[in-house]
């Protein structure tokens, strides 16, 4: 993520977007993600925001490595959770079969569209052979701000599906439902998790 408002937007709102996301135990998916990878694995939470799920990670035995691109969402991190999370964007991103899994959760929603297979080449080449990508996104077509001003890129599943196999992944499970985020919005989602 590099869109100026998009990340002054979650400085702004970094507190209340901890507040509002305040699970303390991993919800079926994150256990699953915890569940399905070697004990002591190594793991980059891609756009951890507070860090609430790198802490849930880090208390299962993971080695978390923590990346956000709001200054503020780093500094909760810290002050939360003890998590020593990093202030970086997608575009940092260049390590080779280093982690055993990507937590990528509703951060890529954020990359431009031109850049999205960028991406997920970059995690393809950052995950050991074997390792576990999980995705969560938004889904519609387009892309357009939200009322606080971040910038989103919808695909349908359809398409994600299509990104993951050209990107080198095999896509093993997937869901879909709806939720109310920080905005105030009820939008759909769908959660992927594939292999390398």
């Amino acid at each position: 993520m590099s869109d100026p408002e998009t990340i002054a937007t979650y400085d702004a709102r970094a507190t209340a977007y901890a507040e509002h996301f305040s699970n303390t135990a991993p919800d079926a998916d994150l256990q699953a993600f915890i569940d399905a990878l070697p004990d002591g694995g190594d793991v980059l939470d891609l756009g951890c925001g507070p860090a609430h799920s790198a802490a849930m990670m880090q208390r299962a035995g993971l080695c978390v490595t923590a990346w956000d691109a709001s200054a503020e969402m780093v500094a909760l991190a810290r002050r939360l959770h003890g998590i020593e999370a990093e202030q970086k964007t997608f575009d940092a991103l260049e390590y080779q079969k280093t982690f055993d899994g990507v937590w990528a959760n509703f951060s890529l929603l954020h990359a431009p569209r031109q850049d999205f297979r960028r991406h997920l080449k970059a995690i393809h080449a950052a995950l050991k052979n074997g390792g576990l990508l999980h995705l969560g996104l938004k889904t519609g077509t387009g892309s357009k701000r939200d009322t606080l001003g971040r910038l989103y890129t919808f695909f349908t599943p359809t398409e994600l599906t299509d990104h993951l196999h050209s990107t080198g992944f095999t896509p093993i499970a997937s869901r879909q439902g709806r939720e109310v985020g920080l905005a105030g919005t009820e939008d759909p989602f769908i959660i992927l998790r594939a292999t390398r």
